[in-house]
């Protein structure tokens, strides 16, 4: 019995040392108390994107990231200015981007994309590092094909000047059968020496051909788009 009781006198001994002990800790100061700074009682206002060049126009669609709900027709401003400047056809300009909507553009996915494939089409008008190269010169060379991502601004204003160099190239003898817009689509996805076949009337092929025929389908709309 008496061993008993110096067991639990020993328990309430080593209890009462802890307990004081634990008191004596200094307490962690309350959330509140953590900062000194006042909450902004609003959203503060973002800081206005910068332009990585003069050449960069605004966006038309303002809500949220360009590509969150990415739609041709949301750059019709800037579709006709680039066309305008580089005189070709707009209404082509556009169904060019149409055309190369088969795929998401959102950044990301389009750099992890070519990560796999490097010899991939960068931007909304899904441009090859080396006709991008080319374009460039003389215009806006200080630019870089792996902007194009994150500026569709810039791959507008390429795909209107390549589609430019390439009406340069078209035969001045050519076959009745394509217009020279849809010489010039065919051009921007097939490149310009099939293009100045495809001008002296040679077959078009199973590919060219579905791309010939998705332009058709989005020429009405691509019209009403930039009007």
């Amino acid at each position: 019995m008496g061993k008993r009781w110096w067991v639990v006198i020993a328990g309430v001994l080593v209890v009462g040392v802890w307990s004081a002990r634990h008191n004596d800790e200094p307490k962690a100061a309350p959330e509140a108390a953590v900062s000194t700074k006042a909450k902004p009682t609003s959203t503060p206002t973002p800081a206005a994107p910068t332009k990585s060049s003069p050449t960069a126009e605004p966006s038309a669609n303002p809500v949220g990231n360009w590509y969150d709900d990415y739609d041709p027709a949301h750059f019709a401003v800037q579709v006709r200015k680039s066309a305008k400047q580089a005189g070709v056809n707009p209404q082509l300009l556009m169904a060019i981007l149409y055309n190369e909507d088969y795929k998401p553009h959102t950044p990301e996915f389009e750099r992890s994309w070519q990560r796999m494939k490097p010899d991939a089409s960068f931007g909304i008008a899904n441009m090859h590092r080396a006709a991008l190269n080319e374009t460039k010169r003389g215009r806006f060379a200080n630019r870089q094909w792996e902007e194009l991502p994150d500026h569709p601004d810039l791959a507008i204003q390429a795909a209107a000047w390549h589609l430019h160099d390439l009406a340069d190239r078209l035969p001045a003898n050519r076959s009745a059968k394509l217009t020279k817009d849809e010489l010039l689509a065919l051009g921007y996805n097939a490149g310009a020496g099939n293009m100045r076949a495809f001008a002296r009337g040679a077959h078009l092929g199973s590919q060219v051909q579905t791309y010939l025929d998705r332009l058709h389908t989005n020429w009405s709309k691509s019209g009403t788009a930039v009007s």
